[in-house]
């Protein structure tokens, strides 16, 4: 009989690992095109869906899994309870952008947001933790600024939403990580934060007769209920994974959302990538590729020393 060494099962975990948090990102990749099968629906409505589908299925997974006594201890906390409150208007936000771009066919913005997204949280660093860039890190954010420079020059509007969504999850993932809780146990407080505004919502849609749900026919209601299950999902298959695999690693498969919105927006629905766009993704992609080379060149050396 064969016993398994603790390297291997370190490797083995490693691997599944991977394989979750990419998973998880090429689900959210793909949900650009399960929100745009509800794009006959109001935006606000599919938030609001989305937010209560999630409570119920997120506190079902608390409890089911054994994991009641995290939430309990939260609820104890009042500072990490405000900062929750903080962080769920910054994931409303960044929720509801995303969705309304989706469906009004400005889905190579919201490429554009997550890509510039770790350059964003690197400023964030630098603005509220000290931090200090290295050469090749300023080099990157310079091209980002440039980026997003041309692209105002080139087509005549800042790039809001692709901002909007980069600053939002930025702030959101700074927040949530000076905070330092049960990933399950904190969305489920960040989305019953949002539930009273999704509640009042729904209320006066509906008493106005401009709701989706149960009049757009049963494929529209049975989409909006599995917005719940679909961040479930994607949150428990990421936090799996970051638990077992090394950040050069999550950082790299993180570009996978960005890539496929990308792909998506050209090859699925056709959004026109013009010369200034061009300029403005070769840029990103040029200080990104800087960036991640740099990461990885830390880590190596932080694993060598360790």
């Amino acid at each position: 009989m064969t016993t398994t060494t603790p390297a291997e099962i370190q490797t083995r975990e490693a691997t599944l690992g991977g394989f979750a948090a990419g998973a998880g990102y090429m689900f959210w990749g793909l949900s650009v095109i399960f929100y745009r099968q509800l794009a006959h629906v109001v935006p606000f409505e599919i938030l609001a869906h989305r937010t209560l589908w999630s409570i119920l299925l997120i506190a079902a997974l608390i409890f089911g899994l054994g994991r009641g006594m995290h939430l309990g201890a939260l609820l104890r906390d009042r500072r990490k309870l405000a900062t929750l409150a903080l962080s769920a208007m910054l994931l409303a936000m960044n929720w509801g952008i995303f969705i309304w771009a989706i469906n009004s066919g400005r889905i190579l913005e919201t490429s554009l947001g997550y890509f510039i997204n770790p350059l964003v949280s690197v400023l964030l660093g630098v603005a509220l933790l000290g931090e200090r860039l290295s050469r090749p890190q300023i080099s990157a954010v310079a091209l980002a600024g440039a980026a997003v420079a041309w692209f105002t020059f080139s087509l005549g509007f800042l790039p809001w939403i692709a901002l909007a969504l980069a600053a939002s999850f930025a702030a959101y993932g700074y927040l949530r990580k000076i905070t330092r809780v049960d990933a399950l146990a904190g969305l489920l407080i960040e989305v019953v934060v949002m539930s009273p505004f999704a509640i009042a919502y729904l209320a006066y849609a509906s008493a106005h007769g401009g709701t989706g749900f149960a009049k757009d026919g049963w494929l529209t209601d049975a989409l909006l209920v599995a917005t719940g299950p679909m961040t479930t999902l994607l949150l428990v298959l990421f936090t799996y994974g970051a638990q077992r695999v090394r950040l050069t690693t999550l950082g790299l498969l993180q570009y996978l959302v960005p890539t496929m919105s990308f792909v998506i927006a050209i090859w699925v629905y056709g959004e026109p990538l013009g010369h200034g766009q061009m300029v403005t993704f070769g840029l990103i992609w040029i200080g990104l590729a800087i960036f991640t080379v740099d990461a990885w060149r830390k880590e190596r050396e932080l694993r060598r020393v360790t």
